[in-house]
């Protein structure tokens, strides 16, 4: 198996447990140096925070762990295509590289809605789309089937 689909297959654990907590399943792991430094899922609902992205949690995770404000060396893999927001946080972290899952058609920011690396931003970043995407779109789409049968209940 690549490194890239084992380490998605960590961040799908943390979408998994988004789910459990029924929050939106998005997970995310930062590698450094071939290890796993931080991960996390959409914690939004938990801490009534819209912020709480698990891109977001994770770079803060990342950064303590480095002590270090940049994340040059280092991999986010995510099971969606991140936001503008966290696109941006991205570049400001100055992470190297990006690897998503399932592509985000309303909010995705690395080629779906905009594509920040076509800014004329300091920082690009290297990506890599659609690993292990099926897997990625299933609970995402599974997640919003449960809210809209929970919805007509």
């Amino acid at each position: 198996m690549k490194k890239d689909e084992i380490h998605m297959r960590r961040a799908l654990k943390e979408a998994e447990s988004a789910f459990d907590e029924d929050e939106v399943p998005v997970g995310a792991v930062i590698v450094y140096e071939d290890k796993i430094i931080a991960k996390a899922h959409n914690q939004v609902e938990r801490l009534c925070d819209p912020t709480a992205h698990a891109e977001i949690i994770a770079i803060t995770q990342a950064a303590a762990y480095l002590k270090s404000k940049w994340l040059k060396n280092c991999t986010l893999y995510v099971t969606i295509e991140p936001c503008s927001m966290c696109a941006g946080a991205l570049v400001l972290s100055r992470i190297k590289r990006v690897v998503f899952g399932a592509y985000d058609p309303k909010t995705g920011a690395f080629g779906s809605k905009i594509d920040i690396n076509k800014l004329k931003l300091n920082h690009k970043i290297k990506v890599k789309q659609a690993v292990l995407e099926t897997k990625c779109a299933q609970l995402i789409s599974e997640f919003f089937k449960k809210k809209r049968k929970q919805k007509r209940a």
